[in-house]
């Protein structure tokens, strides 16, 4: 119905009739030459589809790989909460819908004990991760940094000369991974002539606007980012830090980040499935949100980090990443609903009692990490509203709801 207003149900993909028929009916056909796969309510399909819009390398697998083990409880989608800002309870079923969820999956001790899928997401879809990515290319930087191939107080220029002259120059690579890096970019999405529309146009997510004449790729447009301050003094989440810091990680390795990304995480920790990460069109990874994977393989990474690493990733790696950063160089006024939070090593630190830290994307994709509750959280989300400040007030409390039911 025209000018409906879509919620979690009347949005779902297969009610939508997204991409059904062989061909599907033009009233229901994605083309990513209009950015359909971008458009709420089109993601809803898209974003379990996406290796349909755009071009992506293998993260390849090992051969034989083994689900986790299931302990369902039937009890835990009745856990209730009150959502931040909000007078009345909710049980955790019904948030899901609110907060246009694709799937979740919450693990206790290693166990899987919660998973609900819903709309064209299943257990075998490849889901985009958007800035969950990160948090992988986090993980590898300090892998590097623990194995003595990356100086973490070396500049960006020193190992990419290709950026001698660009803001981010004489940046530290720690700056870089902490995103305290002063740049002369805005990442608002909700404006198209922000510093974050001129990088979605080099990378080429959706089509360039017409007589677009700016760089073609990644890395002709990383060069072009002027600084604007002094590093160090405070984190601004900055999306093209994270390529930068892709970039170290290939030029270390001497190989493609999808191949490094695969050989030291994916087939060590024994991921079921390949992953498809997007790429620009000189084959450059879109490492800052491009990883598109297995829920089960979003939470078996978890339960890695939860656990020091299961021999893959160092002890010392995870320590760092669940230290995290400095709150006091945290950005308050952007992130209100995150008090006495902190962002270190492409990961987010809530700085509780229980430890929690976390990898978070935009319309909804979060790895959640409880160390005290022994709880990982993944899930996959279609949200029309891409900052999670949108999902924050129902998915923070639920986090909680459910490591406290864990704990009884």
């Amino acid at each position: 119905m025209a000018g409906e207003l879509l919620d979690g149900v009347t949005s779902d993909p297969v009610r939508m009739g997204w991409m059904q028929g062989f061909p599907p009916s033009a009233d229901k056909l994605l083309l990513a030459a209009r950015a359909d796969h971008m458009r709420f309510p089109m993601i809803r399909w898209s974003y379990s589809n996406m290796r349909q819009f755009v071009p992506s390398r293998r993260v390849a697998a090992a051969v034989g790989a083994k689900p986790l083990a299931r302990a369902l409880r039937d009890d835990l989608g009745q856990v209730r909460f009150v959502p931040l800002g909000a007078d009345a309870p909710v049980t955790l079923e019904q948030s899901l819908t609110d907060a246009f969820t694709d799937a979740i999956m919450v693990l206790h001790r290693g166990e899987v004990v919660f998973e609900r899928w819903f709309g064209v997401t299943g257990p075998d879809t490849r889901h985009i991760a958007f800035s969950v990515t990160k948090s992988f290319v986090g993980t590898l930087a300090e892998m590097l940094v623990e194995g003595g191939r990356i100086d973490p107080d070396a500049t960006v220029d020193a190992i990419l000369p290709e950026l001698h002259g660009s803001g981010f120059a004489d940046a530290t690579i720690r700056q870089v991974m902490d995103m305290t890096t002063a740049l002369d970019f805005s990442e608002d999405y909700a404006d198209p002539n922000s510093g974050i529309g001129a990088y979605s146009a080099a990378l080429g997510l959706t089509p360039r606007p017409a007589g677009y004449a700016g760089p073609g790729d990644l890395a002709s447009y990383l060069p072009t980012i002027a600084k604007a301050g002094e590093h160090g003094q405070g984190f601004t989440y900055r999306t093209p830090n994270t390529e930068v810091l892709a970039w170290i990680i290939a030029r270390i390795e001497g190989a493609h980040f999808a191949d490094v990304l695969s050989s030291r995480l994916w087939q060590p920790l024994g991921m079921l499935g390949d992953a498809d990460l997007i790429v620009d069109q000189a084959g450059t990874a879109f490492a800052g949100g491009g990883l598109n994977l297995r829920l089960e393989d979003l939470a078996r990474f978890g339960e890695a980090m939860r656990l020091g690493g299961l021999g893959v990733i160092a002890e010392g790696v995870v320590e760092r990443v669940r230290r995290g950063g400095d709150p006091a160089l945290f950005d308050t006024a952007r992130y209100p609903q995150l008090p006495g939070w902190s962002y270190g090593s492409q990961w987010w630190h809530a700085h509780t009692n229980s430890g929690c830290f976390s990898a978070r994307g935009i319309h909804g994709q979060t790895l959640w990490i409880d160390p005290v509750a022994e709880m990982t959280i993944a899930r996959f989300a279609s949200h029309p509203t891409a900052a999670n400040g949108a999902n924050d007030p129902l998915s923070l409390p639920a986090w909680a709801a459910l490591a406290d039911a864990l704990r009884c």
